[in-house]
């Protein structure tokens, strides 16, 4: 499945905790905070107005491929130690394991990973201009963390 990485990917349980934390700040827009806690409110209900009209509802199939949904295990040339981070959007993130770091699909890192398998070799450019070659170890779907 081909995504379309200008939109956010959520899960169906992180669309509808978006939906719950919109209608709970649309509930509170009359609530007697100052000015600045209202203009954030605002600014919050627009960001979660914009997703949710724009977002990718999508549940990653167990296919070992990297994308947006996966909890990808890289090894970066040259070192040994291994790093594991779930592939997602910041409003996917809240949903993650604490201690799972996250990757932006839309970082260099998260652009060369998508659609890469199991020995896959990406390179992607950091910030400062060096080229950095990633091995895929381990691509799997996201598990929500139970509260």
């Amino acid at each position: 499945m081909s995504l379309n990485m200008s939109q956010a990917w959520l899960t169906r349980d992180a669309f509808d905790r978006v939906k719950c934390e919109l209608a709970a700040l649309i509930n509170e827009r009359h609530a007697a905070d100052d000015d600045d806690a209202q203009m954030r409110r605002k600014l919050r209900i627009r960001q979660l107005q914009e997703l949710v009209q724009n977002v990718l509802l999508h549940e990653p199939p167990d296919d070992g491929v990297a994308e947006p949904g996966m909890v990808v295990t890289v090894r970066y040339e040259g070192e040994d130690a291994t790093e594991t981070f779930l592939i997602a959007d910041r409003e996917e993130s809240a949903a993650a394991d604490p201690s799972l770091g996250i990757c932006s699909p839309h970082s260099p890192l998260g652009t060369a990973l998508v659609g890469a398998v199991e020995g896959d070799v990406r390179e992607f450019a950091t910030p400062g201009g060096a080229r950095v070659k990633v091995t895929v170890l381990k691509a799997v779907p996201h598990q929500p963390v139970m509260q």
